[in-house]
């Protein structure tokens, strides 16, 4: 099981915790949503839980629930800018379709 971050990524995470001031990463999850049927969840992660495994790449963590690496191993999570608009994007080989809008997918 992995998750991947790229280096813009890493970046992003430790920027958002520093601004935040305390937290050991990002926590990154599932939930039934949307047309399509899941959708992606963010967080901070304070700390790893008994049911969760930590993924760690450039310097940067990210948390994952056990029962969501179905749906998530070998996601790579990037951050990109595209003119005004920036955000965490994710690049999912599981996911078969997209909702239109792309706030879900379907596995």
């Amino acid at each position: 099981m992995s998750i991947s971050l790229t280096e813009a990524a890493a970046r992003r995470i430790k920027a958002q915790l520093a601004r935040r001031g305390h937290g050991i990463g990002l926590r990154l999850g599932v939930k039934k949503s949307g047309c399509s049927g899941y959708a992606y969840t963010l967080d901070y992660a304070d700390e790893v839980a008994a049911d969760e495994e930590r993924f760690e790449a450039h310097g940067a963590t990210v948390v994952v629930k056990r029962q969501d690496l179905a749906l998530l191993d070998g996601v790579t999570l990037d951050y990109q800018r595209e003119g005004l608009n920036e955000a965490f994007k994710f690049h999912n080989p599981k996911v078969k379709a997209t909702c239109g809008c792309g706030e879900s997918f379907a596995v």
